[in-house]
């Protein structure tokens, strides 16, 4: 086990996930990912509201106060190793189970908790990205969009493409050609003075950090946010692109294709509204 690194599993530090467990064999679980900082985490309520929603929505039982303690545990205890930044990802699994796809009918989820040290600074706006398309598309389900369930293939995909053709982030599109997402964060982009982003209706991610910008950060610098359908040529044609997400904030992108972007003004101020909320 990595120094930078350390893993809890229900509470007690572990190295190893015991079997059976539903969320290995089928994905079957939620996870959030949270930065902290000295410690604590931040906007912990977006997560545990969003982690709220998909447990409702896969049936697991209430186990919400064991997250609530497990997190706050584990957070104390990466905060004695003394880093000014971590990111810790929270794992729920419906647990064990008999064989087949149908759920056990009192299943005890599993609770997997790991705290990695970030060695960079999250409070510095990263470099502006440079973006491509995926050419693997995000599969329609209307039922399951929005939360954090453990079935990200599309994006396992999409990000080694993206790492093989030397790219910040692609474009993540529907199967209809619109729009969704990075393959890890929200994509924003300014048009005529309005703060646009891609409807998450049949599938995509509803991060927290977009819940701010849409909720709070925007309207703070005098802006409205719209979700819409939008098309890779309505991003090529923006004022201002930039996506977020819980580990990176704010990121402004730099180009598209053949588009450049070299003036990040909205981008800048919402970045300073994300650190006016830091603690």
């Amino acid at each position: 086990m990595s120094s930078s690194t350390v893993f809890w599993l229900d509470g007690a530090l572990a190295s190893a996930l015991p079997l059976p467990d539903r969320g290995l064999d089928f994905g079957d679980g939620l996870f959030e990912t949270l930065l902290l900082r000295h410690g604590e985490p931040l906007f912990v309520e977006l997560h545990m509201q969003r982690l709220k929603r998909g447990l409702e929505l896969l049936g697991f039982p209430d186990c919400l106060d064991r997250v609530a303690s497990e997190l706050a545990q584990s957070a104390d205890a990466t905060a004695g190793r003394g880093w000014p930044w971590s990111a810790l990802r929270l794992t729920i699994t419906r647990g064990a189970g008999p064989r087949g796809y149908a759920a056990p009918p009192h299943p005890r989820p599993r609770i997997v908790i790991t705290a990695t040290q970030l060695e960079r600074d999250c409070a510095r706006q990263s470099q502006a990205a440079r973006l491509g398309v995926a050419r693997i598309r995000w599969a329609a389900q209307p039922v399951l969009a929005g939360i954090k369930h453990l079935n990200r293939l599309e994006q396992v995909l999409a990000a080694n493409e993206c790492r093989s053709l030397g790219f910040d982030e692609l474009v993540m599109l529907a199967q209809s050609g619109h729009a969704v997402s990075v393959t890890a964060g929200n994509l924003f982009l300014l048009r005529e003075g309005q703060l646009l982003t891609p409807a998450l209706r049949d599938s995509g991610i509803a991060g927290t950090r977009r819940r701010l910008v849409m909720e709070r950060w925007a309207p703070a610098i005098g802006l409205r946010a719209v979700e819409c359908d939008l098309k890779v040529a309505d991003v090529e044609v923006a004022d201002e692109v930039f996506y977020s997400s819980s580990l990176l904030g704010i990121r402004p992108v730099a180009s598209l294709g053949a588009r450049r972007w070299a003036q990040h003004g909205v981008c800048e101020a919402l970045h300073q509204q994300y650190l006016s909320e830091l603690p």
